[in-house]
């Protein structure tokens, strides 16, 4: 495994990459204003891409944030984290929204 300094996880990411599970396992990849929808074989090569260079700042300080919805199975949504995983993308996390 990489090391990292805490002080390097605790800081806010330079850049938040977006993946979208649709109820219908529709995947849309969000990079700024840039909304693209992909195939999960294709999801880890293009979160690679919207990083920049593997050494990079950006790369090492960009966070990947994934939002399914309500409907979507709890399967689908662990098999796009383990795709990413896989692909040694780090920082992987989910989007949580708290119900009123």
């Amino acid at each position: 495994f990489p090391t990292r300094r805490s002080s390097d996880l605790a800081r806010q990411p330079d850049q938040i990459i977006q993946v979208v599970l649709g109820k219908d396992e529709a995947l849309e990849l969000k990079v700024g204003d840039q909304t693209s929808s992909l195939p999960l074989k294709d999801l880890a090569a293009a979160v690679k891409r919207a990083q920049g260079a593997k050494d990079s700042v950006s790369a090492a300080n960009s966070a990947v944030v994934i939002s399914a919805d309500k409907n979507a199975k709890y399967e689908s949504v662990v098999k796009v984290m383990d795709t990413l995983q896989r692909a040694g993308i780090a920082r992987v996390g989910l989007s949580v929204q708290l119900v009123n």
